[in-house]
């Protein structure tokens, strides 16, 4: 379903990126693990079209994509979930949801926003207030629906369990399954909580220093100590 290939970018001068090859198959959840300042967070953004690449190529069901803008990303059917949330903080939560639809036009955009209130109650309880008056995890749980209103078939979540309580993580988490399970969604995941990530996703990728460093299925990976010891320190495994 998405094919990257030799993927680099950076910001003006300083490339962060460097040669990043992976491959996520329909109906998966792949998990891309890594210390802060790894690339992973440049990676989402690059595929989302947030970022333009300075080599290499992205593609989504065998098109090429890189290069093209978010908008028309958005439109083939991915969708980007950012790192810190980044909701509409003055827009109502109705208005931010609202929003995650804009690149669509057909009549399903209202019941898909009713079905997001039913699904998701606390959201339908605070839907005519300022989404920055949310609690950390209510605020994550808008931003990824805000990404179901565009009616994605993959959908990128860069760190979704960032900043909340444990309780709340595990929610969050228990959200990622049923885009699998329930919804068919493939998901690329960025997530810090190996141990979490690892037991959800199919496969992952380790990134250091904006390369991958190991790449296997979960179990594999969750069995590659050393490399996973040195994505987290920063340094290339021996």
């Amino acid at each position: 379903m998405l094919r990257v290939v030799d993927l680099e970018a950076g910001y003006g001068p300083v490339r962060v990126l460097h040669g990043i090859s992976l491959d996520v198959d329909e109906g998966e959840v792949v998990a891309v693990l890594g210390a802060n300042g790894a690339g992973k967070s440049t990676l989402m953004a690059t595929i989302a079209g947030v970022k333009v690449p300075t080599a290499g190529t992205i593609e989504l069901d065998g098109v090429a994509i890189h290069g093209a803008g978010p908008e028309a990303i958005v439109g083939r059917g991915l969708a980007l979930v950012p790192e810190g949330r980044r909701i509409f903080a003055r827009l109502t939560v109705v208005d931010n949801l609202r929003m995650g639809g804009y690149t669509r036009r057909d009549r399903r955009l209202t019941q898909q926003l009713d079905d997001l209130m039913e699904r998701f109650p606390i959201l339908a309880e605070r839907r005519d207030q300022p989404a920055g008056t949310l609690s950390g995890g209510e605020q994550q749980q808008l931003a990824i629906c805000r990404a179901l209103m565009s009616s994605p078939r993959l959908v990128l979540l860069d760190e979704p369990s960032l900043g909340l309580a444990p309780v709340i993580v595990d929610r969050v988490f228990e959200t990622v399954r049923e885009l699998r399970d329930r919804d068919g969604l493939t998901v690329v995941l960025v997530e810090q909580s190996i141990a979490m990530a690892l037991e959800l996703a199919d496969r992952a990728y380790v990134v250091t220093g904006g390369r991958i460093s190991a790449s296997g299925s979960s179990s594999e990976i969750a069995g590659a100590a050393r490399e996973l010891e040195a994505a987290y320190l920063g340094a290339a495994p021996q």
